[in-house]
């Protein structure tokens, strides 16, 4: 909506361009005002794709238009559908797809600070001159003016009650404001209100009684626990993660000098936005030890797979499984180190 009013004018404005033959300035302005969503959405798409792509290795793609396949299908899916929504279906992702609509109905009551249009003041409603007290004819406050329909995104009359399209903007209750001020009347007549409170008359001081209940301490319960346990994720969220997976096509193998082999494949998570190169060590048995590769360079917020095999003189273990360890730290930081169980197979 700002976009189309910085580009196409207000509303009536918009409507008078609408109504228009096809002609160059027409196309002109609505090209732009085009090529502006359609950035606007490619950069909704890019930013939800560097919550996953290092945002440091999306900008340097952009230059060169580098994307790997997975990061510009994303982009695009986003960015489309950003598009779609947002400039094509607009107020009808309001009305029939938005959830928000139906929790309305399950999660309001009586005492709910609404959007609420004041019948018993402004009806009948109907036009007159200004500075016109409306009792002396006949009228209620409302002017009939149609302005608290016009300026709602999801085309909904609240003069007709509370409805599902309703988003809670409050974009009607600014233009009854202002006709209410030109018309020397008192504001309110749409406000944020309750049933009960326009009912029985309540003043502020009697709606905010209300507050505390006990649906309102359950909702707050809930979405305060739902933030915490975000916060606490977050907060513990750990920046390195190791998965242990046995090789099973070579369970245990003697090999020279007597020794037992066991082979593991590690899945090592650098949840860091920077490359870090991690060593390996082996722990639990005495005498055991890594052959060959120790370390792994891994990307930032990458995944690399890496694999080990691990050999002990037969005599540290008993035949069967064997507890063992991996220690797994980084070279530029000793402090980020992880520690994960297995177990080392010696054959009968």
């Amino acid at each position: 909506m700002w976009i189309e009013e910085k580009i196409e004018g207000d509303r009536a404005k918009r409507m008078k361009l609408d109504k228009q033959p096809l002609n160059p300035r027409k196309f002109a302005i609505k090209a732009v005002k085009y090529l502006v969503w359609g950035g606007v959405a490619l950069w909704t798409g890019f930013t939800f794709v560097s919550y996953f792509s290092p945002l440091n290795e999306l900008l340097g793609s952009v230059a060169t238009f580098a994307f790997g396949p997975w990061e510009l299908f994303w982009i695009l899916f986003y960015g489309g559908f950003t598009y779609l929504f947002a400039g094509v279906m607009r107020e009808q992702v309001c009305k029939y797809m938005c959830p928000y609509a139906r929790f309305q109905g399950v999660m309001f009551d009586p005492d709910t600070l609404v959007i609420t249009y004041d019948e018993e003041r402004g009806e009948p409603r109907g036009s007159r001159r200004k500075g016109v007290e409306p009792r002396s004819v006949g009228k209620g406050d409302c002017v009939d003016c149609g302005i608290c329909v016009q300026v709602c995104p999801t085309g909904i009359d609240i003069r007709h009650g509370l409805q599902y399209e309703c988003i809670g903007c409050a974009a009607c209750i600014d233009a009854c404001n202002d006709v209410m001020d030109k018309m020397s009347y008192p504001r309110g007549l749409i406000r944020y209100s309750t049933e009960n409170a326009v009912k029985l008359h309540w003043g502020r001081k009697d709606i905010f009684s209300h507050v505390l209940r006990p649906r309102t301490l359950i909702y707050g319960g809930i979405l305060a626990a739902v933030s915490l346990a975000f916060v606490w994720g977050l907060a513990t969220r750990e920046p390195l993660r190791v998965d242990v997976i046995r090789d099973r096509a070579s369970l245990a193998r003697e090999v020279e000098d007597g020794e037992i082999e066991n082979v593991y494949r590690l899945q090592v998570m650098n949840m860091t936005e920077r490359s870090r190169v991690f060593d390996f060590e082996a722990t639990g048995l005495k005498g055991v030890r890594i052959e060959g590769t120790r370390k792994v360079e891994v990307g930032p917020a990458a995944i690399q797979s890496v694999t080990l095999q691990i050999r002990a003189p037969a005599e540290s273990g008993k035949p069967g499984a064997n507890e063992m360890y991996f220690e797994i730290h980084a070279e530029d930081d000793p402090g980020l180190r992880l520690r994960e169980k297995s177990t080392f197979l010696f054959p009968d």
